[in-house]
């Protein structure tokens, strides 16, 4: 726990903690690392300093925003620098390899080590893939396609039997159900994750995983690959999202860099299903975090010193999942409502909600990547010793099965200290890229720029908010 004397230290020099939040805002354009990490300290800093500079980079980037032309952005978010050109034909072979990786995993969670820490099932799923990979889909783009334990196997089966169903057009019950399948997937991995009493277990996540393999291959075997892929399977659907922030581009083949965020601003509006997703992926990142704090447990007469682990706070928890998605899009259906109410223009509520839901993205990542940074620099030495010896038996396949774990990286003041600077200056970096996403899809909903920066105004008050609200969350004491 970091010592009040390092607090005083902070203290004696406001501005500096005011600047270092302004000035991170400015020069990170970039995918961040925001939101409250998994922690065993209480950070003793003066926060608010921090949320005032924080909502001041993004109010005051509002009103830059506003007053650019929007001919300069236009141009700007229009540049691409070409690389080189590559084709699909590798990319049954590298799924195949990701699929055998997963079926040993699976093995390895049935017959391993009964150690979460030990074996490598929870370790790559919750770490490496959940965690780390997210972060890899918002810098180098839509990897996924290629890693996915699905794509080999289904080419396979479908040369094999002559299906060609990939190509065939989306069955109308595709078309009804839209996101809606994705999105109770996504709630059910995230009640999982953060609800079920034993997420960790490699018995149990063995068989979870196993499971939900088996359902998806046999929906892509009933309605097409590409078409339950982009509406029913959720990790591709949620890395498909992630990877559009990400500063690489592919079309037609042909690879090439861009701005971050860019490809945001070309997505068609995403029906309620698809926004309801979007949320999800925010609000289920948020509540991991807020579920963890004294206020939350509090608030149902549970001591936080005396935590009475997650088996007695299902109910709570689950109560705390639905109750945060809601509010999250309660609140943001309210400002793209008064936003199009502003802008006095005749776009209807269903696409204007649909197109500024993509500005979520960025937040998204931000708290999703940052919430787990911690884990994933503890966790991620876990699964490199896990890796050596899957099964448990002595091996050390990887040379690294008696690798010594350093916890240290994310423990003591100084750790804590440098933690949440990277953390409050990118969260609010976060969200600044978020408005300029946002500033980018209302000129497409409103040529006229009054009128977009007018429609523009309550989204920013809101994105204001949950800046204070990331900030708040980033520092108040935590239990479990």
């Amino acid at each position: 726990m970091p010592g009040r004397a390092e607090g005083g230290a902070v203290e004696r020099q406001p501005w500096r903690l005011a600047f270092l939040a302004t000035a991170l805002a400015a020069a990170l354009p970039t995918p961040v690392f925001a939101h409250a990490s998994d922690r065993g300290h209480v950070l003793l800093l003066p926060t608010g300093y921090y949320i005032a500079g924080g909502a001041l980079a993004v109010a005051v980037s509002f009103l830059v925003l506003a007053l650019l032309p929007a001919a300069a952005l236009d141009n700007f978010w229009r540049r691409r620098l070409p690389l080189f050109t590559f084709g699909d034909t590798p990319r049954i072979v590298v799924s195949l390899i990701s699929f055998a990786g997963f079926a040993l995993l699976v093995a390895a969670g049935l017959s391993g080590s009964r150690d979460p820490l030990s074996n490598p099932l929870p370790l790559v799923i919750w770490t490496l893939l959940w965690a780390g990979f997210t972060l890899l889909q918002g810098v180098f783009g839509d990897l996924w396609s290629w890693l996915n334990p699905w794509y080999g196997p289904w080419r396979v089966l479908s040369r094999l039997v002559g299906s060609r169903r990939a190509e065939a057009p989306p069955s109308r019950l595709i078309n009804w159900l839209g996101y809606w399948p994705a999105f109770a997937l996504f709630f059910a991995f995230a009640w999982f994750e953060l609800i079920d009493p034993a997420p960790d277990d490699p018995a149990r996540l063995a068989f979870a995983a196993g499971t939900y393999w088996l359902a998806s291959f046999v929906a892509m075997l009933l309605f097409g690959y590409d078409a339950w892929s982009r509406r029913g399977e959720f990790l591709t659907v949620f890395f498909a999202m992630v990877a559009r922030f990400a500063p690489v581009e592919r079309l037609n083949g042909r690879l090439s860099l861009c701005w971050p965020g860019a490809k945001l601003l070309a997505g068609d509006p995403l029906p309620l299903s698809g926004t309801a997703f979007l949320l999800l992926a925010l609000s289920s990142v948020s509540f991991d975090g807020l579920s963890k704090t004294f206020f939350w447990l509090s608030l149902f007469g549970v001591n936080p010193l005396e935590y009475p682990g997650r088996t007695a706070l299902v109910g709570i928890g689950s109560f705390g999942l639905v109750l945060t998605l809601v509010l999250l899009a309660a609140v943001f259906a309210l400002a793209a409502f008064l936003g199009q109410r502003l802008a006095g223009d005749a776009q209807s509520f269903g696409k204007a909600a649909g197109l500024l839901v993509w500005s979520i993205v960025p937040i998204a990542l931000a708290y999703h990547i940052g919430h787990y940074l911690t884990v994933l620099l503890v966790d991620g030495q876990y699964a490199l010793v896990a890796l050596s010896d899957p099964f448990a038996l002595g091996w050390n396949l990887f040379g690294t099965a008696n690798r010594m774990v350093e916890a240290g990286v994310v423990a003591g003041a100084e750790s804590a200290w440098w933690l949440w600077n990277l953390q409050a200056g990118v969260i609010i970096a976060g969200h600044v890229l978020a408005v300029l996403v946002a500033h980018g899809l209302a000129w497409r909903l409103h040529p006229q720029p009054s009128r977009a920066a007018l429609s523009q105004l309550p989204l920013t008050l809101l994105m204001i908010a949950y800046t204070i609200f990331g900030l708040w969350l980033l520092a108040t004491p935590t239990a479990g």
